[in-house]
């Protein structure tokens, strides 16, 4: 991703002209919208020089390029977008370091060490919650570590159905790896064209199977990470009662404290029976009632999510008068007629009307799934306010912050000036105690200030997810986004002893500071300015 200015994926996948029109045309009768703005070229965009020279053994892969430091400056949020389309590229880095091995992390750390300068790992480049933007906060010039040289399958075990990969490997690359084996991860978020294992690890990333095993932890059999203090091996064991999982402390540590250079991840059979269908509720209570009954009723289906009417609406898949839930079930040895009957009953015993038919009948919500980021870039550039929230809570507690988010949304969009936007929610990942609610804010932006206006939409929001004590994210992580929030609902003890493990790992605050907790350099100690 860190190829484009602006953008999400690459420009073979972007919404050809009379798409582009024809999305327009559909957003038209609800909300107005402008002429698209022309994305920036390279020279439109204004950085301030480089505050480090390269030098030494590392400068074969350091870059000070316009190129490299522009499309390093920004992931794919909304804000990140907005800041690209008003040719703002004050973030960027001074430098861009793509070292080809573990060694080279290594080197890197080193040689911003000694020039006193932050890192800020880079994967795939989709954060969408500014985890690899620089610190606004810190003085030190900035090196974007990506990662990209370090990609590939190393090995596959297939009688221990693991894998050792690489943390900048994509997930195509990785899915193609593991194909000739008859394996596969089984991890898909929407990033996964273009995210990496590393990515994944760093950020608790869950894929878009909605029950059982979806979060990416499920499948780290171990890690490598390269730390200011060295290098840090979990080891590799299939269970363990030895003490605490050092694994889960840098799972979701987002590249505060270390760099993840390689993991084992567990593997499994590709599946080659699979099985469709689609619930209509015209009641949305009855919908959630019956996606409550599937994810505590032991089936672990491979796609169960509730969209509301018009989440359905807007991506094709309904006429906006139906909630659908969506089914799926798949299997690398069994059949799964049964599993899916089973889950039809389910649903029709809270009244829904079942679709299932040839083929994917669920594919018009599959398609603008896949396609998103795609249309939002076309919808942003085309005036309008496009951003997602998400979290999750208990089912006692659903229906109270579902209305609760969906009216705090509608409210601050009309006080931040821009009333009668679309507001629409699904239930992404269903679990047995509760499920993840994820919302989607669509309308015109105001003309001036568009950053600050989706920083005051969100700020309501976190608001009321501090009221219910529910987390500021599910699957999106917290960068710097969401960290004063999350920082601030969070126990003080347990904020102070993930502080603790910075200041172990990490104890001059090299390493993305800023993102997760407070940046606050435990131990640092200036060095003079070299290069």
């Amino acid at each position: 991703m860190g190829a484009r200015l602006f953008g999400w994926g690459t420009e073979s996948g972007d919404l050809s002209a009379a798409e582009a029109h024809a999305l327009l045309d559909r957003v038209r009768p609800w909300l107005a919208v402008t002429e698209p703005v022309d994305p920036p070229t390279l020279s439109e965009v204004d950085l301030a020089p480089p505050r480090l020279a390269p030098a030494g053994p590392v400068s074969a892969w350091l870059r000070t390029d316009p190129l490299a430091r522009a499309t390093h400056t920004y992931g794919q949020g909304y804000r990140d977008l907005v800041r690209r389309l008003e040719r703002r590229f004050a973030p960027a880095p001074d430098v861009v370091a793509v070292p080809p091995d573990e060694n080279g992390v290594v080197a890197t750390l080193e040689w911003a060490d000694a020039h006193d300068a932050v890192v800020v790992p880079f994967g795939g480049g989709t954060s969408v919650v500014g985890g690899i933007e620089a610190p606004s906060d810190d003085p030190r010039p900035v090196v974007s570590l990506d990662l990209e040289g370090l990609h590939g399958v190393i090995e596959v075990d297939t009688a221990s159905r693991v894998a050792r990969c690489r943390a900048g490997t994509r997930g195509p690359d990785l899915e193609a790896a593991l194909a000739p084996y008859g394996l596969t991860l089984r991890h898909f978020p929407q990033s996964f064209e273009f995210s990496t294992v590393g990515g994944w690890l760093a950020t608790h990333a869950a894929g878009h199977y909605a029950t059982g095993p979806t979060r990416i932890d499920d499948a780290v059999a171990s890690l490598r990470a390269v730390t200011p203090r060295g290098i840090l091996d979990t080891g590799r064991h299939p269970s363990w009662g030895a003490g605490p999982d050092v694994r889960a402390l840098v799972l979701g540590s987002e590249g505060t404290l270390g760099v993840i250079t390689e993991t084992w991840l567990r593997v499994v059979a590709r599946p080659t029976f699979h099985a469709r269908a689609v619930a209509r509720f015209a009641d949305v209570e009855a919908g959630i009632a019956a996606s409550r009954a599937i994810a505590q009723s032991g089936l672990r289906p491979a796609n169960a999510r509730l969209l509301d009417p018009v989440e359905a609406a807007v991506s094709g898949a309904g006429d906006g008068n139906e909630a659908l839930l969506l089914l799926a079930c798949e299997s690398a040895d069994h059949p799964v007629s049964g599993e899916m009957t089973r889950l039809r009953e389910l649903a029709a015993d809270h009244g829904a009307k079942l679709r299932d038919g040839v083929g994917r009948p669920d594919a018009p919500w599959r398609d603008a799934f896949v396609r998103a980021p795609y249309a939002r870039d076309v919808l942003v550039r085309a005036g309008l306010l496009v951003e997602t929230f998400e979290t999750v809570t208990t089912w006692d507690r659903l229906d109270t912050l579902r209305h609760a988010v969906v009216d705090a949304a509608a409210a601050a969009l009309a006080a931040s000036g821009s009333p009668g936007g679309l507001v629409s929610w699904r239930l992404t990942h269903l679990y047995p105690d509760g499920a993840a609610l994820y919302l989607t804010v669509l309308a015109p932006a105001r003309a001036r200030d568009r950053v600050g206006q989706i920083d005051e939409v969100r700020a309501g929001l976190l608001a009321v997810l501090a009221d219910a004590a529910a987390p500021v994210t599910h699957h999106h992580a917290v960068g710097r986004v969401h960290q004063p929030a999350h920082t601030a609902s969070s126990p003080a003890l347990a904020t102070a002893l993930l502080v603790s493990a910075k200041a172990v790992l990490d104890p001059r605050g090299l390493l993305n500071p800023g993102v997760l907790v407070a940046s606050s350099r435990p131990g640092h100690q200036p060095r003079d300015h070299v290069g």
